[in-house]
């Protein structure tokens, strides 16, 4: 079976522990090569994975005609210029979530991407966990009722702020861009609307300057109102929760199942019964299965350019109204 041969730009945390174990896992994937000037570490992970090829540079990755795609992970602030150079560079580009820091900037590199002939996709991993797909299938059951409200939480407590990139305003750090972008993809990829207006909030830093905690009340194209919040400074959350009119759909185990062994829970209220579904996925490996099919088969990514594109919008909304106080229209 061909597989898509992958590289890792940078030795960021989640590449050495979910993105490079999930390639080992998936069926149509292989890791190739690693690029940081970290050597110290960069050569721990080698070793650690056996990974065939290191380098000191990531121009030096990008040129290896052995490599086919690339996975980035690195701060916010270089999401973009990283992901132009591996297009230019003919490889196909997952990269970190969120893709750039404004709606601008992303339509700017799917556009770029397109004209270079490869792939580009934003790492929201948590979507592709099976657990969502059943959620959708009980609201499209009518069993709840109609849908009034959606309420998503990510939050977790930032202990060591000092030197962390995200608390750094000028590589992209705080609460929205790191949690806040999956409750905001939450709503709209559950709901399968868009926002029409909202007004948010935020708690900034003054030492750092950047959003520890935020909140965000939005009504959504298709009537239905939606409330997010994210933080670094609250107790660890990743949940999302849809009201209807006769009953609750709760789902506590949204974001990060694999800290569960994979486990996504579904809790289902309806006239003082409960059922409780437990649906099990690997999120990360089926991500880089879903790309690397892509990649090999033609198919069409299921979170694409303009996808992202919106998400970002979303996210450019939400500071705006944080900046100026007032209600924002989309």
């Amino acid at each position: 079976m061909k597989r898509v041969r992958w590289g890792i730009i940078s030795t960021a945390n989640i590449a050495e522990t979910q993105i490079i174990p999930a390639i080992l896992r998936a069926s149509n994937a292989e890791l190739t090569a690693i690029g940081s000037s970290n050597t110290k570490r960069r050569e721990k992970i080698v070793s650690a994975f056996d990974i065939p090829k290191s380098y000191h540079h990531y121009d030096e990755l990008l040129h290896d005609p052995d490599v086919d795609a690339v996975y980035i992970p690195l701060p916010n602030s270089l999401h973009k210029e990283w992901i132009m150079k591996a297009a230019q560079a003919g490889k196909h580009v997952l990269c970190e979530k969120p893709i750039t820091l404004n709606a601008k900037d992303a339509q700017e590199v799917f556009d770029f991407c397109k004209r270079n002939d490869v792939l580009l996709m934003e790492g929201l991993m948590y979507q592709f966990h099976p657990q969502h797909q059943r959620v959708q299938e009980i609201i499209r059951s009518g069993e709840i009722g109609e849908i009034q409200l959606m309420k998503a939480s990510f939050s977790f407590l930032l202990e060591e702020k000092e030197g962390n990139i995200r608390t750094d305003p000028k590589k992209g750090g705080g609460c929205i861009y790191d949690v806040g972008c999956y409750c905001i993809h939450a709503v709209r990829n559950i709901l399968k609307a868009e926002p029409k207006e909202l007004i948010a909030f935020a708690d900034i830093d003054p030492e750092y300057g950047v959003d520890v905690s935020a909140w965000a009340f939005m009504r959504m194209d298709n009537g239905v109102k939606a409330i997010i919040d994210c933080s670094f400074e609250m107790d660890f959350r990743e949940e999302y929760e849809i009201i209807g009119t006769k009953g609750t759909i709760k789902v506590p185990q949204a974001y990060r199942p694999d800290n569960n062994g994979g486990q996504g829970l579904i809790i289902i209220n309806k006239n003082n019964d409960q059922r409780i579904e437990r649906i099990y996925g690997d999120q990360y490996k089926l991500e880089i299965e879903h790309f690397s099919n892509a990649i090999l088969n033609g198919t069409e990514l299921a979170y694409d350019g303009a996808n992202s594109v919106k998400n970002m919008r979303v996210i450019d909304a939400c500071f705006e109204s944080v900046k100026t106080g007032e209600k924002v229209s989309l």
